[in-house]
């Protein structure tokens, strides 16, 4: 009976470090037209397999707005937060940069809407985002960010499909150094504190 369990365990760890090494993909589609934001997040598993679904907005998360207009809104210090983060800058550059070696960018396609009353506010803001986009469409082959002006009013509307391919198991070491820090320990602590 032992021998039984403890191959069913067995298997069961291989499976999960399979998972692993093979990766996840993360799927992310939305529309935002004005206040309304319409999307669907999904997470699958070699590829293919669906273990998680999400389609905004949800029953749920209209109810929860309901809730919160009730309640007082809890004042978050960001002050505290960019001074805790100061310390541990240099660790957090290089979980992020050995982070990036294990996420694979198949999709990143984005476009956004914007105005503003001015149409001079307006040239001058989409210039600066146009020059944004160029220089960040080159860290990526496959990264297409792309705006468009709007001279009816004050606009900001935006729409994309976004698929990348995450690999855990390549995060766990570097996500035990990163927290291995007590600089990054209390920066964790504090963002838990003000929520």
């Amino acid at each position: 009976m032992l021998n039984i369990l403890g191959m069913i365990i067995l298997i069961i760890i291989l499976f999960i470090i399979i998972l692993l090494l093979i990766g996840i993909r993360i799927s992310l589609i939305y529309d935002k037209k004005g206040s309304e934001l319409k999307g669907c997040l999904k997470i699958l598993i070699f590829k293919k397999i669906k273990v998680y679904s999400k389609t905004f907005p949800s029953e749920d998360s209209k109810d929860d707005d309901k809730d919160e207009e009730g309640e007082e809104k809890k004042q978050r210090d960001i002050k505290k937060i960019f001074n805790l983060a100061k310390p541990c800058f240099e660790d957090l550059k290089t979980f992020i940069k050995s982070s990036l070696n294990v996420i694979k960018i198949s999709r990143l396609d984005n476009h956004l809407i914007f105005g503003m009353d001015s149409y001079a506010d307006t040239g001058k803001y989409i210039g600066i985002i146009w020059a944004i986009f160029a220089n960040l469409n080159q860290l990526h082959e496959k990264l297409r960010l792309s705006a468009e002006p709007s001279f009816n009013g004050s606009v900001l509307d935006c729409h994309g499909v976004n698929n990348i391919e995450i690999y855990p198991l390549k995060l766990l070491v570097p996500g035990i150094r990163l927290l291995s820090k007590k600089d990054v320990r209390t920066l964790i602590r504090g963002v838990m504190d003000e929520r």
